[in-house]
């Protein structure tokens, strides 16, 4: 019977760091071989890293990576293992775009084939038409008289029977010849529960075509988006082999048996199952992951952010103590005289329970007075309102900017979903930063999130009372949040119905939603549409996350707010 030893090696890139990727990959080549394997396959683009966007349209960068699998290719020579490899090249045809997503098959010392991505998604996250022209043909390598279909990504999700609507007309794994293990080189982010319907797809591929399954998916953050690896070896009966682990670099050793076995489980010997994680648990890993790679990968080693006393910021707080280690982590406290006691009480007992440094507190109060002085000329008798509230909450994001600056930290945004979709945040105030850390979850979610990491630490690391009393900016006396936002149950019910199922105002009056609220909200996701395009980037954690894959216009017409019924047309007279 015939069998194949390989392995899965599921690794970090950096975003156009070809020298440092190659280095890396080199290395777990000869892990896997030293550990057995005949065959290594990496993700898709594993040598210039997922998604490289606009560096592609830089000619040096492609000829430095195509390089760089020459030179893979060269060094490996010394040890039986073929390589499939990930990567941006120039296209082969004389027409369309110059570029293609590549998968390199590297085998004795030299390029033994490639295959050219055929599925180039553009929705959501994605633009890969912008970039590569798609591959015009399948390629199936023979190892080890085994039949090798290659594919990347995109191009396994497009099966016309699993989906009621498949969105592209071409199936690539409908025209490939005969194969018996299919591999996928994937560069899949991460969002809740993906995993479930990555693996029930891949399952109905297997039983379909009576092949196993190699997935091999990257690992790591880069800007926004998370990538949680979880890459899978599946048999022919659709039955999950082998799950690298969650969110960390993996290298799993494999046994492909294509032929029926008596005893599949003896033929395979010791395999490694990594857990699926519950909604929290992945919420949680994906979130830390995204602050430590977007900080290191930039070369910085602290964060600063302000601590309020508030849940957002404590659960910001104890991300970043997670990711980059307490020691590495600064709360500045800057209490203002709207500020309560509890709040300061509070913050202080968070900075305690995470072992951070010693809190900065900064009394914002004698810089209020001197904006205050400073514009009376022009506000003359005037009476206080939001201006004033901004003013506080824009002298924080100045203070925490300086800090920032001055020791060479990265800021973190606190704001959630709830807030940035309706505007509830002040623009060059409390929307300063590099990244927003929880900006994908909202404001129900951050209260299960913090609940959920207090019983999993066995003691309230978030203090209860943060948990527990009503939220507020504390901008004016006895201010809280539901003095200008619905209950935050029913805001982010309307919320996720409008904002990720794309329901209009007519079908939430019908799911029961006040009128008045459906309006509300609508209208304020519509006018926020400018400080969002301003924000800083939102760690991704949903299938429809503010940034890069949010694409709405600034300048509109109320289009999500109720439609009157138009008149009928005039009859012909």
């Amino acid at each position: 019977m015939k069998t194949l030893r390989g392995a899965i090696i599921q690794y970090n890139p950096k975003v156009g760091d070809v020298d440092g990727n190659l280095v890396k990959i080199e290395a777990l080549a000869r892990k896997a071989q030293a550990q057995g394997a005949t065959l290594a396959v990496f993700p898709e683009m594993a040598v210039i890293g997922y998604p490289p966007r606009d560096l592609l349209l830089y000619p040096f960068l492609i000829e430095e990576a195509e390089r760089a699998v020459t030179s893979l290719a060269q060094s490996l020579a010394d040890i039986p293992l073929t390589v499939i490899v990930g990567s941006a090249a120039f296209s082969e045809s004389k027409t369309g775009r110059s570029l293609q997503n590549v998968a390199f098959v590297l085998s004795q010392g030299r390029i033994a084939a490639r295959y050219a991505k055929r599925l180039l998604p553009t929705y959501d996250v994605f633009d890969e038409a912008r970039y590569f022209e798609p591959g015009q043909s399948p390629v199936v390598y023979v190892h080890e008289g085994l039949r090798l279909a290659l594919t990347i990504c995109e191009d396994i999700w497009n099966d016309m029977d699993y989906w009621p609507r498949p969105l592209y007309r071409l199936d690539p794994l409908a025209e490939h010849p005969p194969f018996d293990i299919l591999v996928n080189l994937s560069a899949s982010p991460f969002s809740v529960a993906k995993q479930d319907l990555r693996e029930d797809l891949l399952a109905a591929l297997a039983r379909r075509y009576q092949a196993e399954i190699l997935y091999v998916n990257q690992v790591g953050a880069n800007d926004e988006l998370i990538f949680d690896g979880r890459s899978v070896h599946l048999d022919k009966s659709g039955r999950t082999v082998a799950r690298a682990k969650a969110f960390e670099e993996d290298l799993v050793i494999v046994e492909l048996v294509p032929e029926p076995a008596k005893n599949s489980a003896d033929e395979r010997g010791k395999v490694f199952v990594g857990p699926n994680l519950e909604p929290q648990e992945e919420i949680w890993a994906a979130l830390v992951l995204g602050v430590q790679d977007y900080s290191h990968k930039n070369g910085l080693k602290t964060a600063v952010l302000g601590l309020s006393g508030g849940i957002d910021s404590a659960l910001t707080a104890c991300i970043a103590a997670e990711a980059l280690g307490p020691q590495n982590v600064t709360g500045v406290l800057m209490p203002s005289l709207y500020s309560s006691e509890h709040s300061l009480k509070d913050a202080l007992a968070l900075i305690d329970n995470l072992k951070l440094p010693p809190a900065q507190v900064l009394n914002i109060s004698p810089a209020m007075e001197v904006f205050g002085s400073t514009l009376a000329p022009c506000f003359g008798s005037l009476p206080p309102d939001t201006t004033e509230e901004n003013i506080q909450a824009r002298i924080r994001g100045v203070v925490l900017m300086a800090m920032a600056n001055k020791f060479g930290s990265l800021l973190l945004t606190t704001g959630n979903k709830s807030e940035i979709a309706v505007g509830y945040c002040t623009l060059y105030g409390d929307m300063c930063g590099a990244l927003a850390v929880i900006g994908d979850l909202y404001k129900t979610e951050v209260f299960r999130l913090a609940r959920w990491l207090n019983k999993r630490r066995g003691r309230p690391v978030i203090p209860e009372n943060t948990i527990t009393k009503p939220p507020s900016a504390e901008l004016r006396p006895n201010q809280t949040d539901q003095d200008s936002l619905p209950p935050y149950e029913e805001l982010d019910s309307v919320l996720a119905f409008f904002l990720e199922d794309k329901e209009g105002p007519a079908a939430l009056k019908a799911r029961g939603f006040e009128p008045k609220i459906v309006k509300k909200v609508a209208s304020l996701v519509r006018l926020a549409e400018f400080k969002r395009r301003q924000a800083a980037p939102v760690l991704r954690i949903t299938a429809q996350a503010f940034g890069v894959g949010w694409r709405m216009p600034i300048t509109c017409g109320s289009v999500f707010e109720e439609r009157k019924k138009a008149a009928p047309l005039p009859s012909k007279v």
